[in-house]
């Protein structure tokens, strides 16, 4: 069993793609922190039953750190005696069948899970030293003392081998989502492909809602998840196939309910690059192919207020901004209709408009889809907008089905229209704006799809 097995080593390697950028995004993350080790975890399997785990998605900070996805990955900064950090990474080694690891551990045998690089290819895919991982903790406890930091919550065997403080280890995390505040040009490249590939995604289910009608809302998250896997790595998070009254849940993703000529379909999906980095969109779109009266009265007004919020997001304005010029111009929608007492300007103040717009109207998009989710609220919520920033701009209106307070004829109705948008030099860009979103713009290009085959 040990013998007579070719040398498969893969040699000239070039650096991944991210390779400079992650690069530079250490030396960032050196100057926050001068002196002090930071170690940054990858992340281990998670079991779903027995000897099944999930699929492995790393932590996110690692994967901006260092453009490597590899399971139980550690991130090394070591402060250097004259100043900045020397950068290492410790990964799993190759499966050897000298001492059977290629075939014994059905997590980590490349007989079972298929073959991972060489130590000695990921340093010259990260262009930076690679060590084994299973020596790690041996390696830490040799090295000489310094304030050390972790990310916690990630690989509990790491945090055993180390001495941190807690509340020291939540400020390294929080740096990290900062870091990830403004995108560079390559991150920016990876969100255009992830919408992209979402907008054909959508595509592709505005094709299929005539399987869906005969079956449920699983054929459309299914035919979406088609695409992901094809263009990407995964969905970025559980796709919103919300018909009906459904669309009034903010997370449904059950997707288990009928799908009804007559009725609304809200779509909520991304699709993750297989960089990680992913899209964030919603459509909501008349099953039958055309808005009736009422349906569209509500879509043209969540229309509204996402232009005014997107038209708010430009370099020097305020983060919230977006989010108060959608929220007013749907209290004034509500007030017009009476369905609140005004003026529109005290709903706005008492929040009363958020019986029915419920969220707030969007967040940081990135590797994750709530990216930068630890950052502190001065640089984020509070956060002057600066260029290279990519937020979602998502209003919308949901009548529950047993609200009283509404006419009958709303109950049950609930639309959003969500788009990734990026803050430029100048004003903003819309990423995701190849998707239709007008009404009537929405009704021609689904007359166009609908009976058209998919390509790949």
């Amino acid at each position: 069993m040990r013998k007579d097995w070719a040398d498969t080593e893969l040699h000239d390697l070039d650096p991944v793609e991210q390779a400079p950028y992650a690069a530079a995004r250490r030396a960032a993350l050196s100057a926050r922190f001068p002196g002090e080790r930071l170690l940054i975890p990858a992340g281990r399997l998670k079991v779903r039953s027995n000897d099944s785990d999930y699929p492995f998605r790393p932590y996110s900070g690692y994967v901006h750190l260092t453009g490597d996805q590899g399971v139980d990955g550690l991130l090394v900064l070591e402060p250097r005696a004259g100043g900045g950090h020397d950068a290492y990474c410790f990964q799993l080694p190759r499966s050897s069948r000298e001492d059977g690891s290629f075939w014994l551990g059905a997590s980590t045998a490349e007989l079972w899970v298929g073959r991972r690089h060489s130590l000695a290819e990921q340093e010259a895919r990260l262009g930076m030293p690679v060590h084994d991982v299973q020596e790690a903790a041996a390696e830490l406890a040799a090295l000489p003392e310094a304030p050390t930091r972790i990310i916690r919550g990630h690989d509990g065997r790491l945090e055993a081998a180390v001495t941190t403080d807690p509340e020291r280890d939540a400020e390294l995390e929080e740096a990290l989502s900062e870091l990830r505040l403004v995108k560079d040009a390559w991150e920016i490249g990876e969100m255009r492909k992830a919408c992209d590939a979402t907008t054909h995604g959508f595509t592709d289910v505005v094709k299929e809602l005539a399987h869906a009608v005969a079956t449920s809302e699983r054929w459309l998250e299914g035919t979406f998840f088609r695409r992901a896997r094809v263009e990407g790595n995964d969905v970025g998070y559980g796709s919103i196939c919300a018909a009906g009254e459904h669309a009034t849940i903010m997370h449904w993703i059950r997707n288990d309910g009928p799908v009804r000529p007559g009725e609304l379909l809200l779509l909520d999906a991304g699709v993750e690059t297989d960089t990680l980095y992913t899209a964030d969109v919603t459509r909501t779109l008349p099953v039958s192919g055309t808005f009736t009266p009422l349906q569209r009265k509500i879509y043209d007004a969540v229309y509204d207020s996402q232009q005014a919020g997107i038209d708010a997001v430009v370099p020097g304005g305020h983060y919230r901004d977006f989010h108060e010029a959608s929220q007013r111009l749907l209290a004034e929608r509500l007030v017009e209709w009476g369905l609140l007492e005004g003026p529109a300007e005290r709903v706005y103040e008492l929040n009363l408009q958020r019986r029915f717009t419920m969220a707030g109207t969007g967040h940081m998009l990135g590797l994750d889809v709530h990216d930068c989710a630890q950052a502190r609220n001065e640089a984020y919520v509070d956060c002057v907008l600066e260029p290279g920033m990519v937020l979602t701009v998502e209003p919308g209106l949901y009548f529950q089905a047993d609200d009283l307070s509404v006419p009958a004829e709303y109950r049950g109705i609930g639309v959003r229209i969500e788009d990734d948008i990026l803050v430029t030099e100048d004003g903003n860009e819309n990423l995701s704006g190849a998707l239709p979103r007008r009404s009537e713009e929405v009704e021609a290009w689904m007359a166009g799809l609908q009976g058209t085959p998919i390509t790949p």
